[in-house]
């Protein structure tokens, strides 16, 4: 999962890959530090042609603001540019996982 710290490379990614993951987190986010290894895992074992970044919303307040993130974890997934799924604060990675089958699906197969 790589580092994002600029909105200008998050909007680049959006365009520029075909399947894209945006967790949004904090270093003092609890619940992020737990779900980023389970989503790593998941959905490079399902989908291994989603690109994945972080943005730390504590170092990088801008990035998320633009992206009306003001509560974390959000997870934001992406296909040909356009955000398909969202999950915010509350929700279950072995949900998103299986949401994300159907576009991906449809993009890939």
């Amino acid at each position: 999962m790589k580092d994002v710290h600029t909105l200008e490379e998050l909007e680049t990614l959006k365009y520029e890959q075909d399947a894209l993951l945006v967790l949004y987190g904090g270093k003092e986010c609890g619940v992020c530090h737990t779900i980023k290894p389970k989503l790593i895992e998941l959905v490079s074992e399902h989908y291994p042609k989603i690109q994945m970044v972080y943005i730390d919303c504590h170092a990088d307040t801008g990035i998320c603001s633009q992206n009306s993130v003001f509560t974390l974890p959000v997870v934001q997934v992406f296909f040909g540019g356009q955000r398909f799924i969202e999950e915010v604060r509350s929700f279950s990675v072995q949900k998103l996982v299986d949401d994300i089958q159907r576009p991906y699906s449809m993009m890939f197969d």
